[in-house]
């Protein structure tokens, strides 16, 4: 299992890569909606905010369903608006 300190800084990588990405798309793409890449902006940074809760408060005695839980959330989350990112025009 990966340190908390190790899994804080790839989801914040992750996250500022997504937001980053959102935003390149939201100003140099024509035809991409502003307003729902404003959303979206708004989205990547609750869920942030979210896993890295998350990640400070583990539950204690079941480590690694937490941990298979987290991953797996984690990673539905990623997908779900990498696929809304694919749908701003």
């Amino acid at each position: 299992m990966a340190s908390r300190r190790t899994l804080k800084k790839n989801v914040n990588y992750i996250a500022g890569e997504l937001f980053t990405e959102c935003l390149v798309n939201s100003l140099y793409v024509p035809g991409t909606d502003k307003q729902k890449a404003d959303v979206l902006m708004g989205e990547i940074l609750k869920m942030q905010d979210e896993f890295i809760s998350r990640i400070s408060h583990t539950e204690p005695g079941n480590i690694k369903n937490f941990y298979k839980k987290f991953h797996s959330d984690f990673n539905a989350k990623v997908d779900e608006i990498i696929d809304a990112m694919g749908k701003l025009k």
